[in-house]
């Protein structure tokens, strides 16, 4: 659901939705294109532009087709979720199905339980139960994900293992709706990995931890810090005035409170709404405003950023200020997924 900051912004939105460039999404569809032809290129490439460098632009262009998928779900550039499925469903990024991401990510909008676990399934939060259960050695772990450097190394490893058991889980329960999917990636994978092995000279190894990990990796980094527990809901989520390189990576996804206030606005949109509203949106975040990645590198790189126990409220100020030392009354389960 749309929640506009007045008429007047979402009269103004609705003029915007008439021009031929929203109408026609020609932006998104030259992305498109631009992502599967860089992508594809520079892995036919790899002999002559040499493993390392194949592996970290593939990685990147990877981290940028995850934040096309990311377009995709919220339909754009069609208004087809099947013709967006099948813009979205290649292996690139190696390690989700397209389909198990979108209905996670779609549960994620529901802003009333943003960094809530066990109901946000994007929460980098663990609830009081969790945390009691957790030795020495998960607790140091948690704290660290809490930080920048951690996020980076140690968050894919928590969203591939996440989702690994919670796909898991379901099958327990008999319940197969996500199977299917399971399969399709899985087949498209080994048929991508072996092109990629026999064609480009490119080890399955490579593609799978450098090319795959990595792509999370700075996915990890959009992520990071992008919500926080708050009383007021709209609290919860940064606005990022990043540089123009990570908007673009991130299809400004950056700005984080109006893609959440507006997920339906493509994403060549938002600046232009951000920036009509700057003042409104900086009041309504809280004042959850960071002038960059760097910012937040310079601030969290060893420190954790949070406290990793989810606390209710009324509890959130003494939380921000301190790192547990034990557990805290429970209150929901944790379950972490992919990118976000």
């Amino acid at each position: 659901m749309a929640i506009y900051l007045d008429d007047t912004q979402r009269n103004a939105i609705a003029r915007l939705a008439t021009s031929r460039t929203w109408r026609t999404q020609w932006p998104t569809w030259m992305l498109v294109v631009a992502i599967y032809g860089g992508w594809f290129g520079v892995a036919t490439h790899a002999r002559e532009l040499g493993l390392p460098l194949t592996t970290a632009l593939l990685a990147l262009v990877s981290a940028w087709y995850m934040s096309l998928q990311h377009e995709l779900l919220h339909g754009h550039p069609t208004r087809s979720p099947r013709l967006n499925a099948l813009l979205g469903f290649a292996p690139l990024a190696v390690w989700f199905p397209y389909r198990v991401y979108r209905e996670s990510h779609l549960q994620h909008h529901d802003d009333e339980n943003l960094t809530e676990p066990g109901r946000d399934p994007e929460s980098y939060f663990v609830d009081g139960e969790t945390w009691a259960r957790a030795g020495g050695a998960m607790r140091a772990l948690l704290n660290c994900r809490n930080t920048l450097a951690g996020r980076l190394l140690l968050g894919p490893a928590f969203a591939i293992a996440a989702t690994a058991v919670d796909a898991l889980r379901k099958i327990s329960r008999r319940d197969w709706r996500d199977v299917p999917a399971w399969l399709a990636h899985f087949a498209a994978l080994v048929l991508l990995t072996a092109w990629l092995q026999q064609v480009c000279a490119i080890p399955a190894w490579v593609f799978v931890l450098g090319v795959g990990y990595g792509s999370l990796s700075l996915g990890s980094l959009r992520s990071f810090r992008e919500h926080r527990p708050a009383q007021d809901c709209a609290h919860r989520t940064v606005i990022n005035e990043a540089g123009l390189f990570w908007r673009l990576l991130y299809l400004n996804n950056n700005f984080h409170l109006v893609h959440h206030d507006l997920p339906h606005v493509p994403w060549f949109a938002l600046p232009a709404i951000y920036q009509a509203s700057r003042e409104q949106y900086i009041q309504r975040s809280g004042g959850f405003l960071v002038a960059g990645y760097g910012d937040w590198a310079r601030q969290y790189t060893f420190a954790a950023a949070e406290n990793p126990v989810h606390h209710r409220p009324q509890s959130l100020e003494a939380a921000q200020h301190q790192i547990p030392t034990q557990a805290q009354p429970a209150h929901a389960t944790h379950r972490h997924t992919q990118h976000g």
